[in-house]
């Protein structure tokens, strides 16, 4: 199937690892061009080997506000079609184990700097009358997740945001969707199986034991597969699909609305 992507321009953030490192190297396979950004450069130079300069390392903080213009510098005036926006969550926490300053941090990491992003580039997609937007999020956007209150609270919020910006930007060409993935085998995952081993005084194995039990396939997700999902959306085949939250989570979700 051709995504008709062939030389278009996407921002994948997160791109070292995990679902951005799999929806970078989906992107090179369909002939687009990335900007890919992470802090970590040695691991995004890697990304960048065979890519015959397609694929473009942005070595930076997501999170820190100077970043929405230096993204700007880079992108240099060229047509955009798309950004993933995609970076790590918040620390695993009960609620009675948060402190208000572990509440302020996840606000400015979680919801923060993606409002700030999205208001220095959304005018872009909107002059060029086309544009799609996939946030990677979480599954305990549709169901909460144990131990992880600063999660389910401000995912939620970015959640709210993004489908009022759907709204705002729909008759302009412009899409906003939200990829909410479950259990993946990642290393994101490795601070819940840590967690969930602590909890029950037991090994990281049997907490990842745990964890792939409950995702009700018997495996835990592939990556590699989500990024072909989030690559659809980036593409034009995806025009009448604006403001979803998409859960990736095997039989996770329960609620007949997941």
């Amino acid at each position: 199937m051709d995504l008709q992507l062939s030389n278009k321009l996407f921002v994948v953030l997160g791109a070292s690892s995990g679902f951005g490192k799999s929806i970078a190297a989906r992107l090179i396979a369909e002939n687009a061009e990335v900007i890919a950004v992470a802090r970590r450069i040695e691991m995004l130079n890697q990304g960048a080997e065979g890519s015959n300069g397609k694929f473009v390392p942005m070595q930076a903080d997501v999170t820190l506000p100077e970043f929405p213009d230096n993204l700007i510098k880079v992108i240099n005036g060229r047509p955009l079609h798309g950004i993933v926006i995609n970076a790590g969550g918040p620390p695993a926490a009960a609620f009675m184990e948060t402190s208000p300053a572990m509440w302020e941090d996840a606000f400015y990491k979680v919801l923060h700097w993606k409002v700030c992003l999205l208001q220095k580039i959304i005018n872009q997609f909107i002059d060029a009358g086309y544009g799609r937007i996939v946030l990677i999020e979480s599954v305990s956007v549709k169901q909460p997740v144990s131990q992880l209150v600063l999660s389910n609270s401000l995912r939620a919020a970015v959640a709210g945001m993004a489908r009022t910006l759907a709204d705002e930007v729909a008759a302009h060409g412009v899409t906003v969707n939200i990829l909410a993935p479950g259990y993946h085998d990642t290393d994101a995952m490795k601070r819940l199986f840590a967690k969930r081993a602590d909890l029950m005084q037991s090994d990281i194995e049997a907490a990842r034991a745990m964890f792939t039990n409950e995702t009700g396939t018997g495996k835990l997700g592939d990556p590699d597969h989500f990024a072909e999902l989030a690559v659809w959306l980036l593409s034009p085949s995806s025009a009448f699909v604006n403001g979803q939250v998409i859960s990736v989570a095997g039989n996770l979700v329960k609620g007949i609305m997941g």
